[in-house]
């Protein structure tokens, strides 16, 4: 998909000049608009098995794929309060930020409403909160933001061919899958 403006957003101008997809500029007013990366959070949130809790997504881009919890990071905030707010609001628990620990980052495309944006994932994990003994009785006390969120779903993860079988939504996600992996060989998370 490449990202097309047809028109420059300050004078109406249609010569706007489209240089390699990040920079657009307008000859008739001078006006620049840069399309930079956007930084999004995703959290892995699994139990004592590495049963990883996944939403099932409720809008596009890849509606009806699953992905973990987590959303774009909002002006003037950090990646850790990002990735905290996308629990309360996706799955609406509140989690212990000494609980969280950063993972890895990788890159991802995010097509929505024929526009490309390009992201930096910044991905963290937590181990399942105290007071529940599995993904499955998490899952039961779980309230998904309905509009985000068609439901959820959970999956074992620890092989790199049990993230192969995943119907990913974003494949930041499957990067990131593969390096819980190596982390659990490694000795855990």
């Amino acid at each position: 998909m490449k990202n097309n403006f047809n028109l420059c957003p300050m004078c109406g101008s249609r010569k706007i000049e489209n240089h390699g997809n990040r920079k657009w500029l307008c000859p008739d007013c001078g006006f620049d608009l840069y399309c930079n990366v956007a930084a999004a959070v995703g959290i892995i949130i699994y139990d004592d098995d590495y049963n990883v809790l996944f939403e099932v997504r409720a809008k596009d881009p890849r509606k009806g794929y699953i992905a973990v919890p987590g959303g774009f990071v909002d002006f003037d905030e950090s990646a850790e309060n990002a990735v905290l707010r996308e629990c309360r609001e996706e799955i609406g628990v509140n989690i212990s930020p000494q609980d969280v620990k950063f993972l890895c980052t990788n890159p991802n495309t995010y097509p929505y409403k024929n526009i490309e944006y390009k992201t930096c994932d910044i991905f963290f994990a937590a181990h399942l909160p105290a007071g529940f003994s599995s993904i499955k009785d998490f899952i039961a006390s779980l309230k998904a933001q309905e509009s985000e969120v068609a439901g959820f779903a959970s999956y074992s993860v620890k092989t790199k061919e049990d993230v192969e079988k995943l119907p990913l939504a974003f494949e930041s996600a499957q990067a990131t899958l593969n390096s819980f992996v190596e982390r659990i060989k490694a000795g855990g998370i």
